[in-house]
């Protein structure tokens, strides 16, 4: 799995949603502002999140985006397949998006094999954490002090 640009700012715009939860709305400009994303291009992830449930938004001068549920319940596998599609590296190992691949015998393909390994890897991981966790991160990430680059030639 590659996570595209697209899957990246969704999960940077959640995490901030996921930082502000129970306060009022976050708005577009807030979001896009704290994690450098393209306003435009935030609107359409969020209304396309909106769609999925995953978010709810408010019109008007004070308007803008919450999680449509407490950031325990959104999981990072919820939010990727929503925005990407699969979590699998390939299409033959994917449990939600399954296409037959073009080898000869799909049940002794070694490369399937592998992939299925990793598939199961990488959805493990990210329907295990959530934005509450993302957050959690975020908040330790920011009690570490910053570390000097070694520029030596």
């Amino acid at each position: 799995m590659r996570l595209s640009l697209r899957g990246e700012y969704a999960l940077r715009a959640m995490l901030v949603l996921g930082l502000n939860f129970g306060d009022k709305v976050v708005s577009i400009q807030n979001i896009s502002r704290h994690q450098n994303i393209p306003k435009r291009f935030l609107e359409q992830i969020l209304n396309d999140l909106k769609s999925a449930g995953i978010v709810q938004s408010k019109r008007g001068v004070a308007g803008g985006y919450r999680l449509a549920r407490p950031p325990e319940e959104v999981t990072l596998a919820s939010v990727v397949r929503h925005i990407e599609g699969a979590l699998a590296p390939v299409s033959c190992v994917s449990q939600h998006f399954y296409e037959k691949c073009s080898c000869p015998d799909e049940s002794r393909c070694p490369i399937r094999s592998v992939m299925k390994e990793v598939r199961e890897a990488i959805v493990q991981i990210a329907e295990r954490v959530t934005v509450a966790e993302l957050c959690e991160r975020w908040r330790r990430l920011q009690e570490e002090p910053l570390k000097a680059f070694d520029f030596s030639i």
